[in-house]
């Protein structure tokens, strides 16, 4: 980062929220490596200095080695629960800001990731903006509300989705949690997400 950059930094960032002076270390966790990839470049635009990794595993142990002051982890990782990166980073830094990322957002979730020590939730696909504001938010006011809030039916197919995946993609266990048809469940779990 340029001398210049980092004069920057005790300025405002591109979202408007008070930037920090000094280096902001940041660790992204996620599987998908093109959007791990993508999200890192946005954030190093953004000030940040950025270590990227794509599995439980990598991300516990950059965030014993390096201890960040900030972290986005993905909730789903291929070798297991993000919630165990946010637990590591928690261990080794109280004051780390903790943003976790899922697709599939719901109340419950979100409880789990702040009872673990997340800082705040956000629901994918989250731009770099949105994730540079949770990141930085201080917390001191409530946030404003969405401008395209779900429709009901994107709630209904993100809670049916939420349950399907509880019963490890068992549709027959889902079917009599939900009180719902088996055929009914498969016609519903075959169609795409309702837009918002």
């Amino acid at each position: 980062m340029s001398e210049t950059e980092n004069q920057n930094n005790g300025e405002l960032g591109e979202s408007g929220q008070e930037v920090a002076e000094g280096p902001r270390p940041l660790l992204i966790v996620d599987d998908d490596e093109r959007f791990c990839e993508r999200l890192g470049r946005a954030m190093e635009r953004r000030g940040f200095e950025v270590t990227l990794a794509n599995s439980v595993e990598q991300g516990a142990l950059f965030a014993r080695d390096l201890q960040p002051a900030y972290a986005v982890v993905d909730l789903r990782l291929k070798d297991g629960s993000g919630l165990e990166v946010v637990q590591a980073l928690r261990d080794v830094r109280e004051d780390a800001r903790i943003i976790v990322l899922t697709g599939y957002g719901n109340i419950a979730t979100a409880v789990a990731a702040v009872k673990v020590g997340a800082t705040d939730y956000l629901p994918k696909p989250a731009d770099a903006d949105q994730v540079e504001a949770a990141l930085l938010e201080s917390g001191e006011a409530l946030p404003p509300p969405p401008d395209l809030p779900m429709s009901a039916d994107r709630v209904r197919w993100e809670h049916i989705q939420r349950v399907y995946e509880q019963c490890d993609r068992n549709v027959s266990e889902t079917a009599r949690r939900l009180r719902m048809h088996r055929r009914t469940l498969q016609r519903i779990l075959a169609k795409y997400a309702p837009r918002n």
